[in-house]
């Protein structure tokens, strides 16, 4: 059986950054309580590996002690969550990805202007629920066509969206028409809110996986992206199957099956798509085809909030960057294992 595997794949330069700020807070931070609100990233291996090293996770500030550390997740806060953690005098770090920060600044601008909001995207998603609280008067939800006729629009004129930046692009797409229809002044945002990891993870799998007979997908089923990625599989005609790790994998799925797909969600740590390879390497055989659909050259910096707390304790966090470099690691990793595989290059550029 062929295994082709989807560059770019797992996580993102913002879950890479998330995920670091935890462990970074592990090293620093030993005899504190660190704390995270909501989890990390939607991945519940990640997950679990912070809980075993101690991390409490809450749904509620009310719930973290006092004076422990509070981390935000990935997919960021309301300002109410921010003000609560305020008058508990809880320090509080902030890992909300870049991207993320960017439509809750535009929000924020966009309120400014006298504009009504409207939010393409889950409404119970933590991001859209952290977005929605930067401008709660001025922001209604869209989740799907259907929900447009039922809109409280005062002046047509005066009308923008923003999506959550997990959404499948299709998904949005239909939905946009269907706004620039209702609402022919309705203002875009300056640049795409669907974020570039997201974009690119999709984008492979479109171009991947009508070659495939069966595609699956690493991540958790509370991931939006992952499941956005076996969406569009489906919707192309190749089926697809979202698995949490290895030891979900039924067998019967490749009977029959002459080539494989496997990406990973942007919240699925690499470790997980390794342990995949193995286990249907040694049930199958075959040669990995690692296809690189897209070259991500992407970096995020510290925040400001742990760069600080790193240098009262005396540590250095200049020149700390988080930055993307999957392929070669990855072929090294392949050759350690003594597993055959080629580099197949799609690229047309780099992605930022």
């Amino acid at each position: 059986m062929k295994l082709i595997l989807a560059n770019p794949r797992g996580f993102c330069a913002g879950v890479y950054m998330a995920v670091d700020v935890v462990d970074q807070l592990l090293d620093i931070c030993e005899d504190e309580q660190i704390c995270v609100y909501h989890e990390i990233v939607h991945n519940r291996n990640v997950v679990d590996r912070f809980r075993s090293r101690g991390v409490l996770f809450v749904e509620d500030i009310k719930d973290a002690p006092d004076d422990s550390i509070v981390v935000f997740s990935a997919h960021g806060v309301s300002p109410e969550i921010r003000r609560q953690c305020e008058e508990r005098n809880l320090l509080a770090v902030d890992a909300t990805c870049p991207l993320v920060t960017k439509v809750h600044a535009q929000a924020i601008r966009l309120e400014k202007k006298g504009y009504q909001i409207l939010l393409i995207g889950h409404a119970n998603h933590q991001e859209v629920i952290g977005t929605r609280g930067e401008a709660p008067n001025a922001i209604q939800i869209v989740e799907t066509v259907e929900d447009i006729p039922n809109l409280s629009i005062d002046d047509p004129a005066k009308v923008a969206y923003l999506t959550q930046t997990t959404l499948s692009t299709d998904d949005a797409a239909i939905i946009i028409e269907a706004l620039r229809k209702a609402f022919p002044l309705i203002k875009d945002p300056p640049s795409s809110s669907i974020c570039y990891a997201t974009t690119n993870r999709q984008h492979a799998v479109r171009i991947l996986a009508p070659a495939c007979d069966v595609v699956l997908v690493v991540g958790s089923r509370n991931s939006s992206n992952s499941v956005r990625l076996t969406e569009i599989s489906e919707n192309i005609g190749t089926r697809a199957y979202l698995i949490d790790d290895a030891g979900e994998i039924d067998p019967t799925w490749f009977d029959g099956v002459e080539t494989a797909l496997i990406t990973a969600g942007a919240s699925a740590p690499e470790h997980l798509v390794k342990r995949v390879i193995k286990e249907l390497i040694e049930r199958h055989g075959g040669v990995v085809e690692q296809h690189h659909v897209d070259r991500e050259n992407v970096e995020f910096g510290l925040p400001g909030s742990l760069k600080k707390m790193m240098r009262e304790r005396d540590i250095d966090p200049e020149g700390r960057r988080i930055q993307i470099n999957m392929g070669k690691e990855f072929n090294d990793w392949l050759d350690s294992e003594d597993i055959d595989h080629v580099d197949v290059d799609l690229t047309i550029g780099e992605s930022s």
